[in-house]
């Protein structure tokens, strides 16, 4: 999930604005939705959901996932858009301590594994999911493959990794978190990784274009997705059944990405439509070739090259969301202390 440079736009629908004058109870509902810059949804799948609801949805970019929640907050109880998506599992209990979602059960659920439905009490609802990780380029690597998150201060790998920081970069918030919860001592571990001439990028794109092989940099590794490997081959110069890159599946994190309906909107049931329509096959089958993370639901179709060429870990490292909120201020400083200071 590359994270651009920050958009913000907002859309004030005129049609929303004459049928609010003309006190037209039962014009059409457009509603918003507000997002991280990453959402991408196949224009013509909006469409046909405005087809069968007359419900518009309009999108409202708001930075970074961090960035859009501080946002919501900041206007709890009188929200600029409707529903949120994009709201992840470390950065999920400060909105929920903020209350600015509305509970919502939604039927879809049934086709969604119970261990992605982390808030028992629906105040946000599981969309996708991915796995943050250590990916390598494979020919440039120094040695094998690396097969532990430890293997990583292993001199071998000297000068070959960089990181994204957990300051600015939502996948270098999921690393750190990672090696928090897979490492015996994670500050000793970052010590040995800025010993071993770990690089430190502001953002992933930085990161895997800039330093990493795969934008013609000198290093082999890079903290990226479990899905890049599949994005290299769709998005291949050349026809390719053979992916460049692998990924060191004892170093994953796993980001559940949820959807609300914010408190104070003036459309709740239109919001409730919005989400059940989200965890309908078509969107969820939509959401690995356009956002290259996977769809909760079981009934959704995933691409030839997920099939092929994604992975995800078996046992990938999470903490408890209410453990993150409550550590996440001391864990960076102290991030920034050992590799930056």
């Amino acid at each position: 999930m590359t994270r651009p440079p920050h958009i913000l736009a907002l859309v004030l629908s005129l049609s929303l604005l004459a049928a609010a004058c003309s006190g037209d109870d039962n014009a059409p509902a457009t509603i918003t939705l507000v997002t991280h810059d990453s959402f991408v949804v196949t224009a013509s799948l909006l469409e046909d959901f405005t087809a069968e609801t007359g419900i518009t949805v309009e999108l409202l970019f708001s930075g970074d996932t961090g960035q859009m929640v501080s946002e919501a907050i900041l206007s709890a109880g009188n929200p600029l858009a409707d529903v949120m998506f994009g709201v992840d599992n470390t950065f999920l209990q400060r909105a929920l301590d903020a209350k600015i979602f509305e509970a919502y059960e939604s039927p879809g659920l049934g086709v969604v594994p119970d261990n992605f439905e982390i808030d028992d009490q629906h105040r946000v609802t599981p969309i996708s999911f991915g796995d943050v990780c250590v990916n390598y380029w494979t020919d440039e690597l120094p040695a094998e493959a690396p097969t532990s998150i430890e293997d990583l201060t292993d001199p071998t790998f000297a000068n070959e990794l960089v990181v994204q920081s957990p300051e600015s970069s939502s996948p270098g918030l999921a690393f750190l978190l990672a090696t928090i919860a897979g490492t015996e001592d994670w500050e000793q571990f970052w010590t040995d990784l800025r010993a071993n001439g770990i690089s430190v990028t502001a953002g992933w794109e930085e990161a895997y274009y800039g330093e990493f092989a795969a934008g013609g940099g000198d290093r082999s590794m890079v903290v990226s997705y479990a899905s890049s490997p599949a994005a290299e081959v769709m998005f291949a110069a050349e026809p390719t059944d053979v992916a460049p890159t692998g990924v060191l599946l004892d170093s994953c994190y796993r980001q559940i990405e949820f959807a609300g309906i914010l408190a104070g909107t003036d459309h709740p049931d239109a919001a409730a439509q919005l989400i059940d329509w989200m965890l309908e096959p078509a969107f969820q089958s939509d959401v690995p070739g356009s956002m290259f993370v996977f769809p909760v639901s079981n009934e959704a179709t995933l691409p030839q090259e997920f099939v092929d060429h994604a992975q995800l870990a078996d046992e990938p490292h999470m903490l408890d969301p209410a453990e993150i909120e409550a550590n996440r201020d001391e864990w960076t400083d102290r991030w920034v202390e050992i590799v930056l200071g």
